[in-house]
């Protein structure tokens, strides 16, 4: 439960998510985030005492527990790309 409310808070997936290539700076985060600064320290801050992002040369990136769980997401993010697919259908 304690890992389903970290990823639940706003945009803690979305900072993963950017995070899966590349290191990126803070500025480059926000705006690949589409969010204000004081949410993103919040979340980095989190996120970084979970073990799941780090700080390094370059600028923020995913430790190896970090891409263990992007890993364990790619089930879900495939259903939910056939999910939405399956909603689009249904729309008029």
């Amino acid at each position: 439960m304690v890992a389903l409310d970290l990823l639940g808070r706003r945009t803690a997936l979305r900072v993963l998510w950017e995070l899966r290539g590349e290191p990126l700076t803070f500025r480059a985060l926000q705006d690949a985030c589409e969010t204000n600064t004081r949410l993103l320290n919040t979340r980095l801050t989190e996120l970084k005492e979970a073990g799941l992002v780090e700080h390094a040369e370059g600028g923020y990136r995913l430790t190896d527990e970090g891409r263990r769980l992007a890993k364990a997401l790619q089930p879900l993010s495939k259903w939910a790309d056939q999910w939405g697919l399956r909603q689009g259908q249904r729309l008029p």
